[in-house]
């Protein structure tokens, strides 16, 4: 009996030691580790059975509003047959997250991306993954106790036969052009009856899994209430006005899953096709973010916060100065914990120095050639004078370079600007990739300054991201437009 002892003593060493050894290595050979569900441990582990390819590398990303840029996690060389383990910190958990794999269907073949999104919470998750069906269900399976996605999953299959018919009436509701007939009558109640029916379901569906993590996504397909009626224009009004009917801003949770930035791309859709102007797609998308920012403002700190940062990317990309304007009042509540405050702050300190009109800041400069450059004193051969800050990395940059020069070249465009590109780049790496790509621009003043996009000449021009433009006039250095753009710099021009 001792001896029986012993020997089952020693197994339940080789266990444990076998499964560390699958956590510090990543890769393990065929087979199962034996990892068990632990609420308390600081990491959740993804084990991923490869079959079917040659070989792939594994990633996980979280999920934050909007996919992050950074894996937390990837295990490099994985071969058919064999075992990935993937370490999730707790902090990241519960949320959703994007599982990649690159993988080779022969050793030959060059990596070819595979994705699919995952939900990880109490749970570590086991699943056989034949990269090419990653979204097959037949090919590609979760561990039989798995719940989360298993919920999920099941929650979505079921929800796409209920909406279905509930969504046809609205469309029909939208689009039918006599709302005082009878049938649109009946189908204005059966509408009413059906997303009322719906909306239970989903609440119904909520409290059965609550204790997932997944269950607050289903709120998400709540169908808000709708008063029929009125021209197209006022049924797109309460569109927008009960909009985020069942949406709980309080619940910070939310944030680890791509369903609310998915949910204010379509409020932002709402606005867009409303637009019948360039200037009324600037106040329409202002008000979107007036109204999204204003609601948000009820509810958790960090949801306030990301709601005010998702407008400050839009507006900060297409160059809507009435929407940050908007966001103002919001970053200086102290409520509103907003990742990207600084830049909004700088941005609108900025607005009130650079206008039409302004003294552009001077500064001080090397060139290319390592020749002393003052900016106001440069004067240059024609009525104005661009001045584009750029970086060697930045394909936009690049892009817009390429632009540029070809516009130049054509001769009705020769004399009408001198163009000084100030380089924001600060690495040796960067800075011998300036030094090579700024041959392909000749005629163009080439300047380096110190710091970067944070250095001092960046921040007078409240400089955020790369590239900008500022077109400024020779004679006295006022600031003669800021375009995104070639096709904005053309009109200015003409």
């Amino acid at each position: 009996m001792e001896q029986m002892k012993r020997i089952g003593r020693m197994i339940r060493k080789l266990l444990a030691v076998a499964a560390w050894m699958c956590v510090i290595a990543g890769v393990v050979l065929p087979g199962r580790c034996l990892f068990a569900d632990d609420e308390s441990a600081e990491v959740r582990l993804l084990t991923v059975h490869l079959q079917g390819v040659y070989s792939s590398k594994i990633s996980v990303t979280p999920f934050d509003g909007i996919k992050t840029d950074a894996a937390i996690d990837v295990v490099e060389d994985v071969k058919d047959g064999e075992t990935a383990v993937l370490k999730i910190p707790v902090k990241y958990v519960p949320g959703e997250f994007l599982l990649r794999l690159d993988y080779r269907g022969k050793k030959t073949d060059h990596p070819y991306p595979s994705e699919r999104n995952i939900f990880i919470n109490k749970q570590n998750i086991e699943l056989s993954i034949d990269p090419p069906y990653i979204n097959n269900s037949e090919k590609t399976k979760f561990d039989a106790k798995e719940t989360e996605n298993t919920a999920y999953s099941t929650f979505m299959k079921e929800n796409r036969a209920r909406r279905a018919p509930v969504d046809f009436l609205k469309q029909l509701l939208l689009t039918y052009d006599r709302p005082k007939s009878k049938f649109y009558a009946r189908a204005v109640k059966e509408f009413e009856e059906r997303r009322v029916e719906y909306n239970a379901w989903v609440n119904a569906q909520s409290k059965k899994y609550q204790n997932l993590y997944v269950s607050r996504l289903f709120r998400f397909q709540h169908i808000p209430k709708m008063k029929w009626g009125g021209t197209p224009d006022e049924q797109h009004a309460r569109l927008i006005q009960n909009y985020f009917e069942g949406i709980d801003f309080n619940d910070p949770l939310i944030l680890r899953s791509r369903e609310l930035s998915m949910l204010m791309n379509g409020y932002v859709r709402l606005f867009s096709m409303q637009a019948v102007t360039e200037k009324s797609r600037s106040e329409l998308f202002a008000e979107a973010g007036r109204v999204a920012c204003e609601k948000a403002s009820r509810g958790n700190p960090k949801v306030y916060g990301w709601m005010v940062d998702y407008f400050y990317k839009g507006y900060e990309t297409y160059g809507i100065p009435e929407g940050m304007r908007v966001l103002e009042k919001h970053i200086n509540n102290p409520n509103c914990h907003a990742e990207k405050k600084q830049q909004i702050i700088k941005r609108l300190e900025g607005m009130k120095r650079l206008f039409p009109g302004a003294v552009s800041p001077d500064f001080a400069a090397s060139d290319n050639e390592g020749n002393n450059f003052e900016f106001h004193k440069w004067k240059g051969a024609t009525a104005h004078k661009l001045l584009l800050f750029w970086s060697s990395d930045c394909v936009s940059c690049r892009n817009l370079a390429k632009e540029l020069k070809q516009w130049q070249n054509h001769p009705e465009n020769k004399e009408k600007i001198d163009i000084a590109a100030v380089s924001l780049d600060e690495t040796e790496t960067e800075t011998r990739a300036w030094e090579k790509e700024i041959a392909n621009f000749p005629g163009w003043k080439h300047l380096s300054v110190e710091g970067g996009i944070n250095g001092p000449v960046a921040n007078d021009y409240a400089v955020l991201s790369t590239p900008v433009m500022f077109l400024v006039s020779s004679k006295d250095n006022t600031i003669a437009a800021e375009p995104r753009d070639v096709d904005e710099l053309t009109k200015f021009l003409d």
